[in-house]
């Protein structure tokens, strides 16, 4: 994804059509109390409205603009998240089929009281995304067990979902190995370990207040008798194959792979499906990931043609206008680089494009590096974990199949909340 120069509002127009049509739309239909507003314009179809739009406005030639947008679809980010998104579609449907899901909830029913699940999912799915560098890994691992949990236990379902999203943003700002952190560490020249230190200090508050209210407020919605529950271990045995592998920093890819395969080999075994039937599974999950992979590959078309006809400069230059010292300079690289997320819904895309100007204003305020690339990246997570077309918001909804709604989850993120509080305090303390 190119980063142009030029300086342009018209660049943002057609960004700003989709982000109104689709939010407002859902947000009109939720106060109309339509079910499962969100759900009832389909994204892709928001987003490709806005496509139209782009070519409409943009200036050049309809082949450059194409070249644009299918430069942006063909994105590496982009086409890794849409591949995964596949892998997981299909692990999460032949796992579930065969009684994985199942019996990993009745495993950890049997043992964990039921008010510690949500925060128990927090810490996980925390652990996940810092020992992998990746929340989507978090997320693909732990969503459909902590939706089984929530659906057997009676706790709600919206904060279970929240819990995930928060550990797994959690890991995403932390890990050493983490893309996010790559890049804020790399345009600002500091090292991994410097960064970890100044952004541990403001993350932990944030975990330890996330977990009490988690802690308080992850009683049951309604009291659930749980009587002795079945449970076989060989077939949790592919959820642990593909948290151990993850750990232990293989490819997403491999271990999703490895997944589907060892659940499809224990599902023949134990006669729950045929080969054929497996490879329908199979296509039924790579099926049902169908509207999170088309947004995905349009919003990367559509932020590339944003970024090239001079949108994503135009909020740069005219966030650095209300620069006027080194505390609103903090501000102002957390704001760069929160709003180019708003527009490519890509944190790790907005830290590159917003690094070397974070670290020109860094230089000339007299701001700690080690500072500026903990909030270029503090700030980039928590909007990456609230943005409903959000890769992490996106897989999420999808595994909970129109259950829960943007709406009913984003009030919720309570980790994503006070991360920016204690980033606020800490910008405004420090001198």
């Amino acid at each position: 994804m190119k980063y142009n120069e030029k300086s342009s509002f018209i660049g943002l127009v057609p960004l700003l059509i989709f982000v109104v049509l689709y939010l407002g739309t859902g947000t009109f239909l939720q106060l109309q109390k339509v079910p499962m507003a969100f759900y009832q314009l389909p994204s892709p179809i928001a987003i490709f409205i806005g496509i139209i739009f782009a070519f409409l406005l943009f200036k050049g030639s309809i082949k450059e603009k194409f070249d644009t947008f299918l430069e942006g679809c063909g994105h590496q980010d982009i086409t890794t998240m849409c591949i995964i998104y596949l892998l997981a579609g299909a692990f999460a449907g032949v796992t579930k089929t065969m009684g994985g899901v199942d019996s990993t909830v009745n495993l950890a029913l049997s043992y964990i009281p039921v008010h510690f699940l949500a925060p128990s999912i927090f810490i996980v799915a925390a652990f996940i995304s810092t020992a992998t560098g990746t929340s989507v890994g978090s997320i693909v691992s732990i969503a459909p067990i902590a939706i089984g949990l929530a659906e057997k236990s009676g706790v709600s379902m919206s904060l279970v979902l929240a819990a995930v999203m928060g550990g797994a943003m959690f890991g995403d700002n932390l890990s050493i190995i983490s893309d996010t952190t790559i890049a804020a560490t790399r345009t600002q020249g500091v090292e991994m370990k410097d960064k970890f230190r100044v952004n541990l200090s403001i993350a932990l508050p944030a975990a330890i207040l996330t977990i009490i209210l988690l802690l308080i407020f992850g009683e049951p919605e309604t009291v659930t008798n749980i009587d002795i529950l079945n449970y076989n271990l060989l077939k949790i045995l592919p959820y642990i194959t593909v948290l151990v592998m993850a750990i232990s920093g293989l490819n997403v890819f491999i271990v999703l792979t490895s997944g589907i395969i060892i659940s499809g080999l224990i599902g023949i075994i134990s006669r729950d499906f045929s080969f054929l039937s497996l490879s329908k599974e199979v296509y039924n999950g790579f099926l049902g990931m169908n509207e999170i992979f088309l947004l995905s590959l349009l919003s990367g078309g559509l932020a590339a043609l944003t970024s090239k006809a001079g949108g994503i400069q135009w909020l740069i230059e005219h966030i650095q206008k209300l620069i006027i010292g080194k505390k609103t300079a903090k501000l102002g690289i957390g704001l760069l680089v929160s709003v180019t997320d708003i527009a490519v819904a890509n944190n790790t895309v907005a830290i590159i494009i917003n690094g070397s100007i974070a670290k020109n204003i860094t230089k000339k305020y007299n701001i700690d590096p080690k500072e500026s690339a903990a909030i270029l990246d503090i700030f980039s997570c928590i909007f990456q974990g609230l943005l409903p077309y959000g890769a992490q918001m996106l897989i999420l909804l999808n595994f909970a199949h129109e259950k829960v709604s943007p709406f009913d989850l984003i009030p919720l993120l309570w980790y994503q909340i006070f991360l920016f509080i204690f980033t606020i305090i800490f910008i405004r303390i420090k001198n």
